[in-house]
């Protein structure tokens, strides 16, 4: 590891809006803040909005800045990436800002029920042999319902097709409310503002190799547990092995 990374992940212990875990503190038992970030940590009842697998952070820096009345949280394994969201968020002083360094996996050891409002996933490893660890799979939403808030949405953004089309064929198979379905990001002109104005390191990446941007936003349900949408997985299969 080199001497800046190091360096990096020294400053960021003493980070008043990160949150680092260790394995042990989190597996099969509840982080300590579980239920209890809006009066022990942004000390107000404003709605709290994930980014999973946040990366940079900068749909965290850059919601936060747009909407003052929401609490941003992003998470993601990468303490090096984490960083540059973190120390961006400080510079600003958004208030409304935390990170945690942790496995999504382990989500459900930091939210309770009905804690959280909105989830973003914003370039996610679209995991194109293991749908299962897709973080729009049916088991990780499963996990993120019993910690949302009824009629929470998800946003998906997305440079794969095959990822925005699993996770519409997902929504669809589960009778999901789709507020949202764009292919091609950059050739339309109805989206949200923060859909086409916020801008990550890897997105922009692909937009340099003339990549579409797919965006797909949907509102949970609470008629659990949802399901696949097997015949797109057994068509996709099938497509790799041909």
């Amino acid at each position: 590891m080199g001497k800046n990374k190091l360096a990096k992940f020294e400053e960021m212990k003493g980070f008043d809006n990160v949150y680092q875990t260790d394995f042990k503190e989190v597996l099969n038992k509840d982080f300590y803040l579980k239920g209890k970030w809006h009066k022990e940590v942004f000390k107000n009842n404003h709605p709290i909005v994930l980014e999973l697998g946040c990366g940079k952070g900068e749909y965290t820096v850059g919601l936060a800045q747009r909407y003052p009345d929401k609490n941003f949280i992003g998470v993601d394994i990468k303490g090096a990436r984490i960083y540059k969201g973190a120390k961006a968020a400080l510079e600003k002083n958004l208030q409304n800002v935390r990170f945690i360094r942790t496995r999504i996996d382990f989500i459900l050891s930091f939210f309770a029920d009905n804690e959280v409002s909105e989830i973003w996933l914003t370039f996610p490893d679209p995991q194109p042999k293991k749908f299962k660890k897709r973080l729009s799979s049916s088991m990780f939403l499963n996990r993120y319902a019993k910690f949302l808030k009824k009629d929470a949405q998800i946003h998906l953004k997305t440079d794969n097709k095959l990822l925005y089309e699993y996770t519409k064929a997902l929504a669809e198979v589960n009778n999901f409310k789709i507020i949202t379905a764009c292919a091609d990001v950059y050739n339309n002109n109805t989206l949200p503002e923060e859909v086409i104005n916020i801008q990550t390191f890897y997105e922009k990446q692909f937009l340099a190799e003339k990549k579409n941007i797919h965006y797909l936003n949907f509102v949970l349900h609470n008629i659990l547990p949802y399901i696949e949408p097997e015949e797109f997985n057994d068509k996709f299969a099938k497509e790799i092995i041909s």
